[in-house]
């Protein structure tokens, strides 16, 4: 964990990181999470619209094209998650990390910069996840950033792997209710 003095007192910066699959609730409770911590909320799918929504997806090709513009954020998600650290700020990261190998990179990435670290996994019935994105999807609340369609929602799902007791087992990890 980093910890910084500033006129005599230690500030420890913590990183939080919201795991689930798509409609699981993570941005509202990312919300709450920064309200609670006095976090900054970085979330992969802000930076994927807000950088490449106008452009024009290719027909053929397209997972690729997703997952070249996908990486080049998370570096620069990860760069600034870092500096914010180091400044005493903390961190509230929604950034997909669906798959355990993608979470098994991340927390060997978090362990070397030596950040204080809690994962939040949150999920719900398939069902309920699939009605959320739906309603998401047409009201465009808070939380909406990019609609998600129905394929999307379908093959993200099916790729949604839960973190086991092994992944959770040394780490600071909490299923909120």
């Amino acid at each position: 964990m980093l910890d910084l003095v500033y006129d005599g007192r230690i500030a420890m910066a913590h990183l939080h990181l919201i795991i689930g699959p798509v409609g699981a609730g993570k941005s509202t409770f990312a919300l709450q999470l920064c309200r609670e911590h006095q976090a900054i909320r970085m979330t992969l799918d802000d930076w994927m619209a807000g950088l490449f929504g106008p452009d024009e997806r290719p027909a053929i090709g397209r997972l690729e094209w997703y997952i070249e513009r996908r990486d080049r954020c998370l570096e620069q998600i990860w760069k600034l998650t870092k500096e914010l650290i180091g400044i005493g700020t903390n961190v509230v990261l929604e950034i997909g990390l669906i798959q355990r190998q993608e979470r098994e990179a991340f927390y060997a990435r978090v362990d070397e910069a030596r950040m204080g670290l809690t994962v939040y996994v949150l999920d719900a019935p398939r069902e309920v996840r699939r009605a959320r994105v739906q309603r998401r999807n047409e009201e465009k609340g808070a939380t909406f950033s990019m609609e998600v369609p129905p394929h999307f929602f379908e093959l993200a799902s099916d790729m949604w792997e839960p973190p086991e007791e092994d992944e959770c087992s040394d780490r600071d990890v909490r299923f909120p209710g």
